[in-house]
């Protein structure tokens, strides 16, 4: 990767977070398949949904800055996925499992409002506030699952949630 300016920075990140989405578009249904509660199987399916659009906003952004055919490998989301496949290969008490499966995905969502913060961040000081608003609409998206699986892991106020039941077991 030539880093020559701070364009070169932001095509770096957006074509890592490309590469990131893609990869849990692979990886989302699995995940979801091993849900054992209907509402973290749901969660897991939307997020799949809001994922091809992700990859869909960042290829609009790749082509803005000129860049649509530039690709790599996030190596960083490669290893989330396998610690996240090794939970869906796991077995065990359902409940314990779907504790796993949001403390893994958290980590992923994480990574990514990390990503779309920095690239929304160079989006802005470059002046490419379209980008950036495309960004940030993204970077919405993943906060907002991030609080969802922390909602389905502690519950809300009148639910105990998926980790004081697997704390029961």
């Amino acid at each position: 990767m030539r880093l020559q300016s701070l364009d070169d920075v932001l095509i770096g990140q957006l074509t890592d977070l490309r590469s990131a989405e893609e990869q849990l578009v692979e990886a989302l249904p699995r995940v979801a398949g091993s849900a054992s509660t209907p509402e973290l199987r749901q969660a897991f399916e939307h997020h799949l949904e809001q994922t091809r659009e992700h990859v869909r906003r960042l290829d609009e952004a790749l082509g803005h800055l000129g860049a649509s055919g530039a690709r790599e490998r996030c190596e960083g989301m490669e290893g989330l996925i396998r610690e996240g496949e090794e939970i869906v290969e796991s077995q065990g008490d359902p409940a314990a499992k779907d504790a796993a499966l949001i403390a893994a995905a958290q980590r992923v969502e994480h990574y990514e409002i990390a990503g779309y913060g920095t690239a929304r961040t160079l989006a802005n000081q470059l002046g490419h506030d379209d980008l950036a608003d495309l960004l940030d609409r993204t970077l919405d998206e993943e906060s907002a699952a991030d609080k969802k699986l922390t909602k389905l892991a502690t519950g809300g106020m009148l639910a105990s949630g998926i980790n004081a039941d697997a704390a029961r077991r």
